[in-house]
């Protein structure tokens, strides 16, 4: 993990890929209230401030995986995690990138591109840095988090993802394909002079 103070050094804009989060198709397992999860994406500037309806585990079962596709691609250089207070906060991130196959039986048999310990962090300054090699082209990443600092189940207020977005780009081939060759469209110079002789 990485410490420093964001505010002096203006972290909004490297943490603006919550705009590039395709909200609709965010997926949490083990979530209590369906839907919170959404809740957690927001701009850096309001990471702070109260989240009405933050993203909770099930009692007594700490673990949250959640599913989250770009509309692009992102190359990932950073991660910051706001749990919950009086324990609540989530002490372990394995993260796993381009996947939608993943629920609670497969995660613990595949292994993380990668893996965290998280700390208790109410004032969103921590990040933890990713290898940025391992994340670049990134279109969904998924983020399981287990265990707890104390309390019978898991919450987030805040995910922030910092790093760089690249529109993914739709474009038709254009291509042109021969049923026959035709000689005449493939002209070699002294194609058709024939052997050359010379006494």
């Amino acid at each position: 993990a990485h410490d420093h103070d964001c505010e002096a050094s203006d972290c909004g804009p490297a943490y603006s890929l919550y705009k590039h989060i395709d909200l609709p198709r965010v997926v949490c397992l083990n979530e209590r209230d369906q839907g919170t999860a959404k809740n957690v994406f927001k701009p850096w500037a309001q990471r702070t401030q109260p989240t009405p309806a933050p993203l909770r585990s099930n009692e007594d079962d700490d673990e949250l995986l959640l599913h989250v596709p770009f509309d692009g691609a992102v190359k990932l250089k950073a991660i910051s995690v706001i749990g919950g207070t009086g324990g609540t906060a989530p002490a372990k991130l394995r993260v796993y990138t381009n996947r939608s196959d993943l629920d609670f039986s497969s995660v613990s048999s595949v292994p993380a591109v990668q893996e965290w310990d998280l700390q208790e962090d109410v004032g969103g300054m921590m990040e933890y840095p990713t290898q940025v090699a391992k994340f670049n082209g990134v279109h969904s990443i998924d983020l399981y988090f287990s265990g707890c600092f104390g309390a019978d189940f898991s919450e987030i207020h805040f995910i922030g993802f910092k790093g760089e977005y690249s529109e993914r780009k739709r474009q038709a081939v254009e291509a042109v394909y021969e049923a026959r060759p035709m000689p005449e469209d493939h002209k070699v110079p002294g194609q058709n002079q024939g052997p050359q002789w010379q006494a």
